[in-house]
């Protein structure tokens, strides 16, 4: 942002060198870039953070330097003599995009001469709208005329961008629309460059078609030139994000698009209005219509924010006298609201939108009474924070995770078709798509973590690696049910391993017994395209999906060309961490001895270890301390087809007293009922 060393005095004496200023504002966070001097004038570069769009006008510097010297600030009335008739009468404004444009005022002045601007509206220009050649010379502003030129005078005047139009060049006689651009619709701007406009950009337009885009830059065919006589004068409010959009898809950025991406100031808008009318009147003549039409006079006042005087001292180490507070924060523009003797309310200024907290209003005081003041070993008292629950579970993901061999990788959440179409275990729904490329060919979000860490694996393969075990804990992002819906962004656990699938199974295992889950893990065979189908399974936790585990299907594996089988896995982490206990539980063991016994079930070759082992759990309560698989035999002669055998062995034990051979063999009894009743299991003799 340049501002203009002459055009400053007009608001603020400047009693301190050109030096000492840029000194001051950088202490007070407008940082000095550099200054030039440019004819009789000196043009100071500063860099306006993008939460303080206020000091994108010489009046919001201005405002600074009289808070920081204490000096009185002059703004311009702006009160323009209206002696024409009712603006109302002869402009309408309709508003059909009110998301991308919450206000749009106008006003019209009749009779203007378009000529050359003035000397001091020339100077005044030249001073902040330069720019160095590569030589090194300045390319100066090039007037345009006297009502274009007072238009960008107010734009650096106060920061609010305006825009004329000829209103003999609008079709409709004087009707405004603000209204989203049609397919298909093109703009030739100020630039002289067409445009082609999609329904996401607002455009204002008059009766038949667009002439400004919203926000961004006017249209040519009603600029004002010399030829024009009656003039509209638009003065708005455009969304922040709407002008940032518009301005990148068009690649056309532009001093007003800069301003209304950073936010205007609301109640500033009828001010820069009648200013720009107030200076044509005196530069170009005419007469002003009486009024202005405005789509939405009454802007809603910002909430009360409370400073605690305490919280000053704790957090800035150093006490500041209150009548030094209340003065800094009352020059500022904030306006008291409460006084009790402990803590003060204000409201902060329409052009201070960034003001919503104690910690913004601590932060002005501090700036303006200077960070210089704060001495380097001010005591400030600091509280150790605490570990949200989700860090500690995931710290112990991570330390299970590599301890198990397996290294944590980073993968872009912007995937290839190619890479998101290999497998999407969670959904079918087609993924969301980016409508710029991200990445070089990479625009869809991605629904699982697994494709990302298969590709990174096949890369390590091709560098070499062979044994590039992954793991990533990320967020991945699964589409509505509508087009419309927003995705759901599911955080994710996944790995890919060149161990086994049993192998991978046993990790999930260990790892929900080391974030303490009790509950049991129900194991479900599922098919999925990507994966082996007599090695994959869904895995529940009480009815909610955790994740899933599988063997990459062998024509995955040739498109990766990865020469080994590979598994993966991938768990929701919300689901996950619902039934964790972080903190152990402390148990007692039982002081009576266990009692073990091995069972040998025949049971159908479809039956999973997991569901035979979910039967016998249920079986029992209390008295079940383990249930332990030991080996699987098949004899078809014998069993018949699609029959196998399976060992298992079970512990048993109380808690109050020890067990006697006649209630083993109750409970065996009862384990062994069931698994007929559920599995048709039969149990061979000894």
């Amino acid at each position: 942002m340049l501002v203009s060393w002459k055009w400053l005095q007009r608001y603020v004496p400047l009693n301190m060198t050109p030096e000492d200023l840029a000194q001051r504002l950088s202490l007070s966070g407008l940082n000095h870039e550099g200054s030039q001097a440019i004819d009789q004038d000196i043009a100071i570069d500063l860099e306006v953070t993008s939460n303080r769009g206020d000091c994108l006008g010489h009046i919001g510097v201005a405002r600074e330097i009289a808070v920081l010297y204490d000096a009185p600030l002059s703004i311009p009335e702006a009160r323009p003599a209206a002696e024409g008739p009712p603006v109302a009468d002869q402009v309408s404004v309709e508003n059909r995009f009110p998301e991308a444009c919450s206000r749009y005022t106008a006003r019209l002045i009749r009779g203007v001469k378009v000529q050359p601007s003035p000397d001091w509206l020339v100077e005044a220009l030249r001073s902040v709208f330069w720019k160095k050649r590569r030589d090194g010379s300045l390319e100066e502003y090039q007037p345009i005329n006297n009502v274009v030129d007072v238009t960008n005078y107010v734009l650096m005047e106060c920061g609010q961008p305006l825009h004329a139009f000829d209103l003999a060049k609008m079709d409709g006689g004087g009707q405004i629309q603000v209204r989203p651009a049609r397919r298909g619709e093109t703009l030739e701007a100020i630039d002289h460059k067409r445009y082609e406009l999609d329904p996401s950009m607002c455009v204002i337009a008059d009766a038949s078609q667009p002439i400004a885009i919203a926000g961004v830059m006017g249209g040519a065919d009603s600029e004002v030139d010399e030829s024009t006589r009656d003039v509209v004068i638009e003065s708005a409010i455009f969304s922040p994000l709407s002008v940032r959009r518009t301005a990148r898809r068009l690649k056309l950025h532009s001093p007003s698009s800069f301003r209304f991406e950073r936010r205007v100031d609301p109640e500033g808008v009828d001010w820069a209005s009648r200013r720009c009318c107030e200076l044509i009147l005196e530069t170009a003549g005419g007469t002003l219509a009486e009024g202005s039409v405005d789509t939405a006079p009454h802007t809603p006042a910002p909430g009360a924010v409370t400073l605690r005087l305490s919280q000053l001292e704790r957090i800035l180490g150093i006490q500041i006298d209150r009548d030094e507070v209340v003065r800094i924060l009352t020059r500022l523009g904030c306006e008291q609201v409460t006084d009790q003797p402990q803590q003060i309310a204000w409201n902060p200024p329409s052009w201070r939108h960034d003001l919503t907290r104690e910690a913004d209003l601590i932060e002005e005081v501090a700036r303006i009474h200077g960070y210089d003041q704060i001495p380097e070993d001010a005591p400030i008292p600091v509280a150790p924070s605490s570990k949200r629950s989700f860090d500690t579970a995931v710290e112990q993901v991570r330390h299970l995770l590599t301890a198990a061999g397996i290294s944590e990788a980073m993968t872009p959440s912007i995937v290839t078709d190619r890479l998101d179409a290999m497998l999407s275990p969670w959904t079918d729904r087609p993924a969301l798509q980016t409508e710029t490329a991200m990445l070089e060919g990479a625009r869809r979000l991605r629904r699982s973590l697994i494709p990302s860490l298969l590709g990174s694996r096949a890369a390590n393969w091709a560098a070499a690696n062979r044994h590039a075990d992954l793991f990533e804990i990320a967020h991945t992002y699964q589409p509505g049910a509508r087009s419309s819906d927003l995705p759901d962004e599911q955080y994710s656990l996944a790995w890919v391993y060149g161990g086994s699938f049993a192998q991978s199974k046993g990790i999930v295992e260990t790892l929900l017994g080391r974030l303490g889950v009790t509950l049991q893990m129900e194991v479900v065979g599922e098919t999925l395209e990507g994966f082996v189908a007599d090695q994959t399974v869904r895995l529940k936790l009480a009815e909610e999906t955790l994740g899933f585990v599988g063997v990459v299907s062998d024509q995955l594996q040739k498109t990766l060309k990865l020469p080994e089988p590979v598994t993966a896995a991938e768990l929701s982490l919300p689901v996950l961490l619902a039934h964790c206990q972080l903190v152990p539980q402390f148990q007692a063991v039982s002081p009576y001895p266990t009692v073990s016994r091995d069972l040998n079930f025949v049971i159908e070759e479809s039956v999973r270890w997991s569901q035979l082992r979910n039967v016998v759990r249920s079986a029992l309560g209390t008295e079940l301390t383990d249930v332990r698989y030991q080996e699987t035999y098949r004899d078809p002669e014998k069993d018949g087809q699609e029959r196998k055998r399976v060992l298992l062995s079970i512990d048993l034990q109380r808690s109050d007293a020890t067990l006697t051979g006649n209630e083993a063999d109750q409970l065996v009894e009862r384990i062994i009922s069931r698994c007929e009743q559920q599995l048709n299991a039969r149990l061979l003799d000894s």
